[in-house]
């Protein structure tokens, strides 16, 4: 798979009570974002550092994104097994998220080169 380092940021990932708004902030950030509410929670994927977390119940920080590249198929089975698994084999743990489009992997900044090169000796390269 053809696969991309989203960019040079530290990223969060940050559980808030469900009754949390999406904070007007949330808009103006034009690098990568994610919201998810369910019946649970609301977590929060952004920048580190962008985002008042008084509130929030837990935040986990010091992450990087990697990106597939191109747009994935619904009916393609096994995309994020194909990354995933020889991460986990490696004892490189993983927050996944997927988009209409496609996929993309939290990795802590500590395992970042042993990501890298793990992915890339199972096939895969980077743009």
């Amino acid at each position: 798979m053809q696969l991309k380092l989203l960019d040079t940021l530290n990223y969060a990932i940050i559980k808030f009570p469900i009754e949390t708004p999406i904070p007007t902030l949330f808009q103006e950030i034009k690098s990568f974002k994610s919201v998810t509410y369910t019946q649970d929670e609301c977590s929060m994927v952004v920048p580190s550092g962008v985002l008042d977390t008084e509130h929030a119940l837990s935040v986990d920080g010091d992450w990087f994104i990697i990106q597939i590249i191109g747009e994935l198929d619904f009916s393609l089975v096994g995309i994020l097994t194909q990354l995933a698994n020889p991460l986990a084999e490696n004892q490189i743990s993983i927050f996944a998220l997927s988009t209409y489009n496609t996929d993309y992997l939290l990795i802590k900044n500590t395992n970042k080169e042993k990501a890298i090169q793990v992915l890339k000796k199972h096939g895969h390269t980077f743009e």
